[in-house]
């Protein structure tokens, strides 16, 4: 017995530590499984109480009692359904571009959409890009094949609901015919309005009192008029920096439905700021050239980096919250880069924003011209100021996972208009100037159009020469 004792005592002593080591690992284990992470967006801190008092009551949302503590359990899909009518990817309310009298004849606040159809153009492409319901452009060009006939110069309009589904579509043909599709149920009627009105020039000449947008209104130029004067010129000089005393001229074609217009076309504009004169002329391709038929645009980069990355959400104005089914836009494009890649530029322009706001983390938005803007967010570090002026490929950041962001990445938009499109397939303003045949026309044709464009002061001046 004394010989055997000692044996079972360090026997016993040899079991305690394996049976306290397969203990914790059992907890371990158990812990890793039932755990999850707390989202600090669904956690209420309650500050402590030595007795909480709770009174069933339907639908409310109760406290529950933890020792001396108290948490406050959240339904998942009331915070859910707060979220998903908006997009993800959003600035504060208050970083929003503030806008000017410029830039509210060139917004479009509903969902109507107006374009003149360009070279290269195809109906699928002009109203993808801006994010029409795919369905409703298949069914809408399967019904009625001859929309593929569009010509360039023809203007085309569009209007959507808020989910982006088609509801009209309007396609001037020629001056004096339009068709026009309406929805009905599961397809679309045509109908066609025979106009009778006569087209006649108009010729205007004014000078800059307060600001061009009143100026212009004040000598009867309406806003789609002032609208496309901007856009003609806006790789040219700043509209918000005309000067009391510039001087503008503009030739014009206006239906005229006794004495009452609703259409017209701008022909050619003349502004002349201190010194300098800058011209916008249309030709037949149905874009504007200055007086030696170079282009008035700007090129653009399609992609803000140095290289091509995949794409790991998609522009989609129509996405589907993946719990809730319910509408959650996405408004750009989802880069799949890591932390730190260089951010660029895509054309020439002025920082607007560049700050930290809200889900949409580091986010820098930039205005190209009048009539573009483009937004860049979840930015790991920021390298331009607001207020700086960006060329083409300009390093403006660096990608990053700041704001609301699941893993590293570029979200990217481009605006046209004020409204957001497809960044990837939107038509982009190029730098090609006329050549040959079309140059030679073109420049044939301003021979005439210039006298039209002389302001008074200098009509003055040559008829007292030619005295």
């Amino acid at each position: 017995m004394q010989q055997t004792e000692p044996s079972n005592i360090v026997g016993n002593e040899v079991k305690i530590p394996y049976m306290t080591i397969l203990g914790v690992l059992i907890i371990i284990v158990l812990f890793s499984l039932l755990w999850r992470p707390l989202n600090p967006d669904r956690t209420i801190y309650i500050p402590l109480t030595p007795q909480v008092q709770t009174t069933v009551l339907e639908n409310e949302r109760l406290p529950a009692i933890v020792g001396n503590a108290t948490l406050e359990i959240v339904d998942d899909r009331t915070s859910q359904e707060q979220q998903v009518s908006e997009s993800l990817d959003q600035p504060k309310p208050e970083d929003d571009i503030v806008k000017d009298e410029i830039d509210e004849v060139i917004s479009q606040e509903d969902n109507t959409v107006q374009y003149m159809v360009g070279r290269g153009d195809t109906l699928y492409g002009i109203m993808m890009q801006y994010g029409v319901n795919r369905s409703d452009i298949y069914l809408l060009t399967k019904q009625y094949k001859q929309l593929a006939n569009l010509r360039i110069g023809q203007q085309i309009s569009w209007v959507t609901d808020a989910e982006h589904n088609l509801k009209t579509f309007n396609w001037v043909i020629s001056n004096n015919n339009v068709r026009i599709y309406e929805r009905a149920g599961d397809k679309f009627t045509e109908r066609t309005e025979t106009r009778e009105g006569i087209w006649q020039p108009f010729s205007i000449n004014g000078v800059i009192d307060s600001n061009f947008v009143v100026d212009a209104r004040n000598l009867g130029l309406t806003s789609n008029e002032i609208a496309t004067i901007t856009k003609a010129l806006q790789w040219q000089f700043d509209f918000r920096r005309l000067q009391k005393g510039d001087k503008f001229s503009v030739l014009l074609s206006r239906e005229m439905f006794d004495n009452k217009h609703e259409n017209s076309q701008l022909l050619a504009v003349r502004i002349k700021n201190g010194s300098k004169d800058y011209y916008a002329i249309l030709a037949e391709d149905g874009h504007y050239y200055d007086m030696n038929g170079g282009s008035l645009s700007q090129s653009f980069l399609r992609y803000p980096l140095e290289k091509q990355a995949r794409v790991s959400s998609p522009f989609n104005p129509r996405r589907l919250h993946p719990v809730t089914r319910k509408i959650a836009p996405h408004n750009g494009v989802d880069f799949a880069v890591s932390r730190g890649t260089p951010v660029l530029s895509v054309g020439e322009g002025e920082v607007v924003i560049a700050k930290y706001s809200g889900s949409a983390g580091n986010f820098i938005a930039i205005r190209h011209g009048r009539q573009y803007t483009t937004k860049y967010m979840h930015l790991d570090k920021i390298l331009v100021k607001a207020g700086q002026q960006v060329k083409k490929g300009d390093k403006i950041g660096l990608s990053g996972n700041t704001g609301r962001s699941t893993g590293p990445h570029l979200h990217y938009e481009l605006h046209i208009d004020g409204k957001p499109v497809n960044p990837l397939t939107a038509n982009l303003p190029v730098s090609d100037g006329l050549t040959g045949k079309s140059k030679t026309t073109f420049l044939e044709q301003f021979k005439t159009i210039k006298p039209k464009l002389a302001f008074a002061s200098e009509s003055t001046e040559t008829a007292q020469t030619n005295q």
